[in-house]
């Protein structure tokens, strides 16, 4: 795979970063219409409970026709969503191998504001990209690309909804015990639970977009 389409993802799920590592370039969609119920503003983790949703609230404006440009959509800070997903965070991998050993690296990015959704989930990416010891060279689009040419359309990767869910091998996961493997969820359950071992993981995977 020479050049994939994506949508830039709050700690998108794993499949996600499995085609990022299969492209040998990236191009991130940067001017497409903000959709709802996607992995723009949400990732799923694994909860006591099973599968646990986080969500970032946005702030919706008041234009009739409802479009926004993804890139300019707002995080709503009033709602202390920060504090409650790094919350989260901590009680459901506290006990992962390896949620101590990157704790440092994730801890600032839910005690300082963004503004931007967008900006918020390229610094996710970086964060993710660091965990891995990875680079992952990649571009920005400057017009919507309606029928990508010359590369592979990845974005349907984006939707946390009707889709269904890629199959990837099994790896340990805090809660298996009780619900049994989690298929493809946020990224960070990877990285918490497999460590160094999360790129190698990511490498050996098959991944069919069709």
């Amino acid at each position: 795979m020479d050049k994939i389409l994506l949508h830039p993802t709050y700690f998108g799920p794993v499949s996600q970063f499995v085609a990022m590592l299969k492209a040998k370039e990236v191009v991130f969609e940067n001017e497409d219409n903000y959709q709802k119920q996607t992995y723009r503003n949400r990732m799923y983790i694994y909860g006591a409970n099973g599968k646990l949703l986080l969500n970032i609230p946005i702030k919706h404006t008041g234009n009739k026709s409802g479009h926004q440009k993804y890139r300019d959509i707002r995080i709503e800070n009033d709602f202390p969503w920060q504090k409650q997903h790094w919350k989260s965070l901590e009680n459901v991998y506290r006990t992962s191998p390896f949620f101590e050993f990157y704790e440092d690296e994730f801890f600032p990015l839910y005690h300082q504001n963004f503004e931007f959704l967008m900006d918020f989930n390229y610094h996710t990416l970086e964060l993710v990209l660091e965990c891995l010891q990875t680079d992952i060279p990649f571009t920005k689009t400057s017009e919507f690309i309606l029928e990508p040419k010359g590369m592979l359309n990845g974005r349907t990767l984006v939707e946390a909804k009707n889709r269904k869910p890629k199959q990837l091998e099994t790896y340990p996961q805090v809660f298996q015990e009780k619900f049994g493997f989690l298929n493809d969820l946020s990224i960070v359950d990877l990285i918490f639970n497999e460590g160094p071992n999360a790129v190698n993981y990511l490498q050996q995977q098959e991944l069919s977009l069709f």
